[in-house]
């Protein structure tokens, strides 16, 4: 079956918990998100006045804090189910679009960043990421958040298929290595190109012990080798003036 077939099944299956399922719902986990969101600001320069596409919005989790920087967001999912659930309210600078990330609606160079969480694993993202070249003005960033492959648990749960449908992937998502990530970039024509490993806070932390792993998990993404193993990458590029 065609993988975007699949995408959008597994979009309406876990619709009603969604969160839940990519562990932003608890207490650690919305720490984890915060953190998340505040890096994918930082990286992809979002910020007032700002042109920004966020591609795989989801339930609208980190539209809501990048839209909070004044940033004139464009959201959009392939999954009609999720996307449904992004409250925008009164906020203008949101606007909402159904759309394929690897065949986006818009022509040339009309965003100052492309963004996204845990999106690039679910598509070909050597046709993503050139479709967000395409899009980006002269000059403009992207930042992804991915998971790791490196990570123990990202590596048996995205390679051993009755733990992928138990922990509620989809059937065709993976992970990327640091170096795999820099290279989709670098092919793609994106420069000052890096993927920086981060975040030891597990979804499951319990509440009391959240303040320690985070510290712990601090010190640990200042370790050479050590950080190697944390749970997400952060992927960064700019495309050239």
């Amino acid at each position: 079956m065609d993988r975007k077939v699949h995408e959008k099944e597994h979009g309406e299956r876990i619709a009603a918990q969604a969160e839940s399922v990519w562990g932003w719902s608890t207490p650690a986990g919305q720490q984890r998100a915060r953190r998340r969101a505040d890096l994918l600001i930082k990286h992809g320069q979002v910020g007032p006045g700002r042109a920004v596409l966020e591609i795989g919005c989801g339930t609208g989790l980190f539209s809501r804090y990048l839209s909070e920087t004044g940033a004139k967001m464009v959201v959009s999912d392939l999954s009609w189910d999720l996307i449904d659930q992004v409250e925008t309210g009164d906020n203008t600078v949101i606007r909402l679009v159904l759309s394929d990330a690897e065949r986006l609606p818009f022509p040339s160079g009309v965003f100052d960043a492309v963004v996204g969480s845990s999106i690039l694993h679910h598509l070909a993202p050597e046709v993503a990421l050139a479709e967000g070249f395409r899009v980006l003005c002269p000059g403009g960033s992207i930042a992804f958040a991915e998971p790791n492959m490196l990570n123990p648990q990202i590596a048996i749960q995205k390679n051993i298929p009755p733990i992928k449908r138990w922990l509620g992937d989809s059937p065709d998502e993976r992970a990327f290595f640091r170096w795999q990530a820099v290279r989709l970039l670098q092919s793609a024509g994106f420069e000052q190109v890096s993927a920086t490993p981060h975040d030891f806070l597990h979804p499951l932390t319990p509440t009391r012990l959240i303040l320690l792993v985070k510290a712990v998990g601090r010190l640990f993404e200042k370790l050479p080798l050590v950080r190697e193993i944390a749970g997400s990458l952060i992927i960064v590029g700019r495309k050239p003036d």
